[in-house]
């Protein structure tokens, strides 16, 4: 079992949005698509670059990175578009009445 971190309230975030979290060694960026919370290492694997700058693609559950256009899948963390190769790590997200947290390894 992992520690339960608590990012932020419910309605911290709007549909469509990421953000970024720094919490140790855990760069965790934070989507929001409709009621669904996903988290997912905030590092692109191609560069190191923020996505939590990127744009949510909603309808395809992905977080691209705003460098160069990767997209990332926001359930497994693969990457599903050139250059990055690499998958990032995915969280466990639990929401909690209005409380918003991840599950940290």
């Amino acid at each position: 079992m992992g520690d339960r971190v608590v990012l932020c309230r419910r309605d911290d975030l709007a549909s469509g949005e990421a953000r970024r979290f720094d919490l140790g060694e855990h760069r965790v960026a934070l989507v929001r698509i409709e009621d669904d919370f996903y988290a997912i290492g905030d590092r692109c694997s191609h560069e190191d670059y923020s996505l939590a700058e990127g744009e949510v693609w909603a309808d395809e559950r992905e977080l691209e990175c705003p460098r160069h256009g990767s997209t990332f899948d926001l359930v497994t963390g693969e990457a599903c578009s050139l250059p990055a190769t690499k998958p990032v790590p995915v969280y466990e997200v639990e929401v909690s009445g209005d409380e918003v947290a991840v599950v940290l390894p």
